[in-house]
């Protein structure tokens, strides 16, 4: 378990990342992302307004976690794959006075995250979000990813079976 805190936007937000077999209530999952590797390389999408990051977003009505992040790295990466689920990333707002009981999200809210071995690379097509993908060495991630973390570190050394 690591945690760490962030802003995001003009909020302070704790982050903790656990490695787990079982998902948080489905209701609490705020959003489902994932590391994706294609020949020991590291999928990342470069986001619209975002920049540079692993692919990711938000569950759909009617759709398991696994669901939506196999639609979300179709849409923004245009590949494929066999997923395994690695944990969460719990976002907690309890230091966020900005943060109130009309927020589109909980107090504490969960972040769940996948593996995905690419098994089908297609045509990029920037159709979504993404304005265009590339794959990288994995120990490069922080340099294009201007967010890092070392959440994002032990969520990728989990992924890589480092951890």
């Amino acid at each position: 378990m690591t945690t760490t805190y962030v802003t995001w936007g003009q909020s302070r937000v704790k982050l903790t990342w656990t490695p787990s077999k079982t998902l948080p209530h489905h209701e609490l999952i705020t959003s489902v992302h994932g590391l994706c590797f294609h020949d020991d390389q590291l999928l990342l999408v470069d986001i619209k307004n975002r920049g540079w990051h692993f692919p990711g977003g938000h569950i759909e009505a009617n759709e398991t976690p696994e669901e939506c992040f196999k639609r979300e790295v179709m849409e923004e990466g245009c590949v494929e794959g066999i997923c395994s689920y690695l944990g969460y990333v719990e976002v907690d707002h309890s230091d966020n006075p900005n943060w109130n009981s009309d927020s589109p999200y909980p107090l504490i809210g969960y972040q769940v995250l996948y593996r995905m071995d690419i098994t089908k690379t297609l045509p990029f097509k920037a159709i979504f979000e993404s304005a265009q993908r590339m794959f990288i060495e994995p120990s490069k991630a922080a340099h294009y990813c201007k967010d890092w973390h070392e959440v994002y570190d032990d969520i990728l050394m989990n992924a890589l079976g480092r951890k």
